[in-house]
């Protein structure tokens, strides 16, 4: 009797997912092979728009921005003194003192900015590109999601119908009342299903408004054509990629800290330039003589070295080297991996499509056919429904994973957002 459910549970899951398959799926204008859509191009760019992430990571390059500019700028700003005195002698002075940068620590300070302003621009595009990743693989998520919705409610609708055909056979007692339950179970299972589907896809699109902040925004479809062969995207040179740009700067910016920490162990002096006239003798005979003084005045680094802030640069630029290293690694590692995965996939794509496991419509006809003749038994012929609609479901999973596949493989070659904004047309075309 369990057997007996849940053969026609999925011999009606089966006719839908069919009926779905013949009818005209709602995917607009599929994207050619290797070109991102119009369509999700504008919401991958409404996401970055969107997406507090991505502000603050343009917050923190304009921030590295205006301390590039600020480190390009004088030390010292000039000092003036006046000086007033009554006494057996007047005293009116005025001097004018600057601290002389002489062991070049505006040069190091500046160079240590730009190098922080590259890590930061590096980052900026790091972060843009992980939200887009991380949009684009829930996206497609979601869309096969939002599919796999549309046949649980043609799959209701068909078990709905399955039920009012086994009720009125009940009545002219065509079958019995166990049978009978078992349509109306088979119904109330099916608008489980249907839940469990409606609260998948919610669940996607509340993942796509933490990354976008917009739940207004309608998901483009998943592209009828699948993506290229991997082989058509050359990945980057690996000087190229966000993440060793990044790692780079920010070892160019530890070796120019230890240049600035050397330097500020030097002291600077500084000069003043005193003028101004003093008044003595009697009061009534006094004596105004002119002055002009220079002074220079240097500071001991006796208490302070600033040796330990040297050799915590020195620390800080071989943590940053290592980091260099590892990055480069984990990277060359990602691209070997995400791509076995794509190619992978890729392969099962379109093995899956060009084989008998696609053709559902055809494949449900004929085993029909053949159980209105009695060559095969109903056992075999719900059997073999179940495992049509198990492997058409597997082939909409197969689909989306595919994608996301893609995707990484792009973001791990460092051309997810040159895909995005079209600029990798000529080399992603196959």
């Amino acid at each position: 009797m369990l057997l007996l459910r849940s053969a026609l549970v999925c011999a009606a899951s089966v006719f839908s997912v069919a009926a779905f398959a013949a009818s005209p799926t709602p995917l607009g204008s599929p994207a050619s092979i290797g070109v991102i859509s119009p369509a999700l191009r504008d919401a991958v760019r409404a996401t970055w728009e969107a997406s507090p992430e991505v502000q603050a990571a343009r917050a923190e390059r304009d921030a590295a921005s205006a301390r590039a500019r600020a480190a390009d700028q004088p030390l010292y700003n000039p000092t003036l003194s006046v000086d007033a005195e009554n006494a057996d002698v007047d005293r009116r002075t005025a001097g004018l003192g600057l601290t002389l940068d002489l062991s070049g620590k505006r040069r190091a300070r500046t160079a240590e900015g730009q190098a922080q302003l590259r890590a930061s621009e590096a980052s900026f595009e790091i972060a843009r590109r992980d939200v887009a990743l991380r949009w684009l693989r829930t996206w497609s998520a979601a869309a096969l999601a939002a599919q796999q919705s549309e046949f649980g409610k043609r799959r209701v609708e068909l078990m709905r119908r399955f039920d009012d055909l086994a009720a009125q056979r009940l009545s002219v007692g065509d079958i019995s009342s166990p049978e009978r339950d078992l349509a109306g179970l088979a119904l109330g299972e099916a608008h489980i299903q249907q839940a469990t589907l409606v609260s998948t896809e919610a669940s996607l699109r509340a993942s796509l408004l933490a990354i976008a902040g917009d739940e207004g925004v309608a998901l483009p479809p998943l592209p009828v054509a699948p993506p290229p062969n991997s082989q058509a995207i050359m990945p980057r040179a690996a000087q190229d990629l966000p993440e060793l740009r990044e790692a780079r700067a920010r070892v160019e910016r530890s070796d120019a800290a230890i240049d600035v920490a050397r330097r500020n162990r030097i002291p600077d002096p500084t000069v003043s330039l005193i003028g101004g006239q003093v008044r003595s003798g009697p009061f009534n005979d006094r004596v105004t003589d002119r002055v002009i003084g220079l002074s220079v005045s240097i500071p001991l680094p006796v208490l302070n070295t600033g040796r330990a802030e040297v050799d915590a640069a020195r620390a800080d630029a071989d943590a940053a080297a290592a980091g260099l290293r590892t990055r480069e690694l984990t990277l060359r590692a990602g691209q070997r991996e995400t791509r076995a995965r794509y190619d992978a996939l890729r392969d099962a794509v379109v093995s899956f499509r060009g084989g008998r496991a696609a053709a559902l419509d055809d494949r449900t006809a004929l085993l029909e056919k053949l159980w209105r003749a009695g060559e095969i038994s109903t056992s075999d012929f719900l059997v073999q429904l179940k495992q049509s609609l198990d492997t058409a479901l597997s082939g909409l999973d197969l689909e989306s994973r595919t994608w996301q596949a893609w995707f990484d493989y792009l973001a791990a070659t460092g051309h997810l957002t040159d895909w995005i904004e079209g600029t990798t047309q000529q080399d992603a075309s196959p």
